[in-house]
């Protein structure tokens, strides 16, 4: 049986990862990083807390199978841009560092739609940096998702992206052929995909919204 690591367990896709670990019975025990201690018992559960700013300290907890790191946040929650940078950019990018020394078999990342190191904005650009170095960590195992809006229950209630969620799935019909990329997508369906990347062996690694459907689907 296998030993799981989550960072970011308290966000929207986190939780529902969470949730499908504790029902696998793949996994013996869950290891969830965490800064705050989570409203959570289960007999699988083990909670790290740490405020993340010294994870040469975590090095020794971070050892198990497969690792999953869905750590994100916003220009409105971490205004300054250092603060964003560190959370979106250094932080999964330490992470990866310390699981590959650790001998972890594989890293799943949840990354966004169109990241691209190359893109003008921080936040696709820093997904992509991330993305590019997980690749050249080569992991045994690599699962880079990149998914569209996301749906499910947040306890964040963003104006902006409710109204752009509406409005994709009112076009998501007509979405076809390259646009089916952009067609919302459930956060329970993107938090299987992450464990059934874990668990199979697929010479795959970064896998656009729609093919994180497709994936589930076989």
């Amino acid at each position: 049986m296998k030993i799981a690591l989550v960072f970011g367990s308290s966000g929207l896709v986190g939780q529902q990862l969470v949730e499908q670990l504790i029902q696998n019975n793949s996994y013996q025990k869950i290891k969830l990083f965490v800064r705050k201690k989570p409203n959570i018992k289960d007999p699988k559960i083990e909670i790290i807390e740490t405020k993340f700013d010294n994870l040469e300290i975590l090095s020794s907890e971070i050892n198990g199978d497969d690792c999953f790191f869905c750590i994100g946040t916003t220009k409105k929650n971490s205004p300054e841009k250092l603060e964003y940078q560190r959370v979106e950019l250094e932080l999964p990018k330490k992470i990866a560092n310390l699981a590959k020394q650790n001998d972890i078999q594989s890293f799943i990342f949840v990354s966004s739609g169109y990241a691209n190191s190359k893109s003008s904005g921080d936040y696709l650009r820093f997904k992509g940096l991330v993305e590019e170095e997980l690749i050249s960590l080569k992991f045994n195992n690599l699962g880079i998702l990149r998914p569209s809006f996301l749906l499910g229950n947040r306890k964040e209630k963003r104006i902006g992206e409710k109204i752009g969620i509406i409005i994709f799935k009112m076009l998501s019909p007509f979405m076809v052929g390259p646009l089916k990329r952009m067609k919302p997508i459930h956060v329970k369906t993107v938090a299987s995909a992450m464990i059934k990347i874990a668990q199979l062996e697929i010479k795959q690694s970064i896998f656009e919204s729609d093919e994180i459907v497709k994936l589930n689907k076989n």
